[in-house]
């Protein structure tokens, strides 16, 4: 006898799958607007699997009721109102973050960080300190495990030289 909560299971899985895989699609691209609206369906694909790990539909949990069925387990139920209520904060949170970038930049997107490549640029031009950039590919990356060429300046502490007063002042 096949089990008859097999086929809204399924159909459940695969919703939080489509919920997980386009919030994180979502929430790669560079619209403020589309990375709410990511987080937004990554908390709904969590909530329903907190739902569904629950299992089936059982009579309330309450003492003193039906003993001929199974109570339903309230702790999933739990989870997801206190992941609602996480969800629900965070997301107005975002919200106004996404709304005051918007105020001061007059556009919705992420701007690249210049700092981030300049530095990235500084790393490449010295081979030393290059140890390779994961997303434009590994190149051939320096080596970590050499000692440096030259003794450091001054002893750790103090960055006068001097050394450490023994009386603690």
């Amino acid at each position: 006898m096949t089990d008859p909560m097999a086929g809204p299971t399924l159909v459940l899985t695969a919703a939080v799958a489509v919920l997980f895989a386009t919030g994180f699609h979502l929430m790669l691209q560079r619209s403020l607007v589309r990375i709410v609206v990511g987080f937004m369906l990554l908390g709904h694909g969590a909530n329903l699997a907190l739902l569904l790990a629950g299992g089936p539909a059982g009579s309330p949990p309450l003492l003193g009721g039906d003993d001929d069925v199974e109570m339903a387990d309230p702790l999933p139920q739990a989870m997801a109102l206190t992941a609602i209520v996480i969800t629900f904060g965070v997301t107005a949170f975002l919200l106004a973050l996404a709304y005051r970038s918007r105020l001061l930049t007059g556009e919705d997107e992420v701007q690249d960080d210049v700092e981030d490549r300049r530095i990235c640029a500084e790393e490449r031009a010295d081979p030393d300190t290059w140890t390779g950039d994961p997303v434009e590919g590994n190149q051939e990356p320096a080596r970590q495990d050499e000692p440096p060429d030259e003794p450091p300046d001054a002893p750790p502490g103090d960055p006068s030289g001097k050394p450490p007063r023994g009386d603690g002042g």
